[in-house]
């Protein structure tokens, strides 16, 4: 994710600072669900042509460092990863953890541009880990 992505008639850098959580914060992303969810974000933002440059799976929350070309909005890859992670749960946890995977991701997220200050955000993110 260090030098510039190009499109047809585009090079850009387009990278976000996105956090999420489940709704009432309630501890859903840990155990063997918080092993399984990393690799499923890259591979679903990986389907949207992004780049997950650093991620954090923290117990009620999710800090992601992403690149999403200027083609897409925010909002498009996230309510896909989102609604395709809640599936991929439902179905591979069966009914009881996937339901409340599906039903506890609530549709609020918080995102950031991020710039030049790359590094700023990184140490913010490793600074909150708990």
């Amino acid at each position: 994710m260090n030098e510039y992505e190009s499109l047809n008639h585009t090079k850009w850098e387009c990278k976000y600072h996105v956090v999420f959580i489940p709704k009432y914060r309630r501890k859903a992303l840990y155990g063997s669900l918080r092993k399984h969810l990393g690799g499923l974000f890259r591979e679903l933002a990986r389907h949207k042509e992004c780049e997950i440059g650093e991620g954090h799976l923290m117990v009620d929350h999710v800090h992601m460092l992403i690149s999403i070309p200027p083609k897409y909005s925010v909002s498009q890859v996230m309510g896909y990863m989102k609604g395709k992670s809640a599936i991929h749960i439902a179905r591979t946890y069966g009914e009881s953890e996937g339901t409340s995977w599906a039903t506890l991701l609530g549709a609020w997220y918080w995102v950031s541009t991020v710039g030049h200050n790359e590094a700023a955000v990184r140490l913010i993110s490793k600074s909150r880990r708990r």
